[in-house]
């Protein structure tokens, strides 16, 4: 449960996903040049509402709206910034712990009934950092299956 959750881990949860992220797209503003991308990365969890993620919703909400600000702070540069936000996605950590009730049940929540993989993540990032993906800006797109 979220509220369970003691200050350190909070703290651990908004230090990686907010200031991480706000120090990566700092950096990246910086550098990237025209005709370039910068892609951050959100969750599926922000729309889910799931019980017990408060937490972690509330720094990938933080890091969609710094890709919706970066995107319009960037005017004029050339440059796209979007978000990709993954929903389940079968990689050794989110596999981790759960047992084969859990992630049937969770596989079988999207459309397409089954879990991502990372290659479905990295197709979508590919998509957006390519040339195909030049009209898309200040965006967040779910890369989930249709779960949400």
């Amino acid at each position: 449960c979220s509220s369970d959750l003691g200050l350190d881990e909070v703290d651990r949860i908004l230090r990686t996903n907010v200031r991480g992220t706000l120090v990566v797209a700092q950096q990246a503003a910086r550098r990237v040049r025209a005709g370039g991308a910068i892609i951050n990365f959100s969750s599926t969890v922000v729309r889910l509402a799931m019980p017990g993620y408060a937490t972690y919703a509330a720094s990938k909400g933080a890091v969609d709206a710094m890709t919706l600000v970066l995107a319009r702070e960037l005017r004029g540069r050339d440059v796209t910034v979007n978000a990709v936000a993954p929903g389940p996605t079968a990689t050794p950590l989110f596999l981790d712990g759960k047992d084969d009730a859990t992630i049937e049940h969770l596989a079988k929540q999207a459309p397409l009934e089954r879990l991502g993989t990372p290659d479905d993540i990295a197709r979508t990032v590919a998509f957006l950092a390519g040339p195909d993906g030049r009209w898309v800006n200040g965006q967040i797109l779910a890369a989930n299956g249709g779960i949400a």
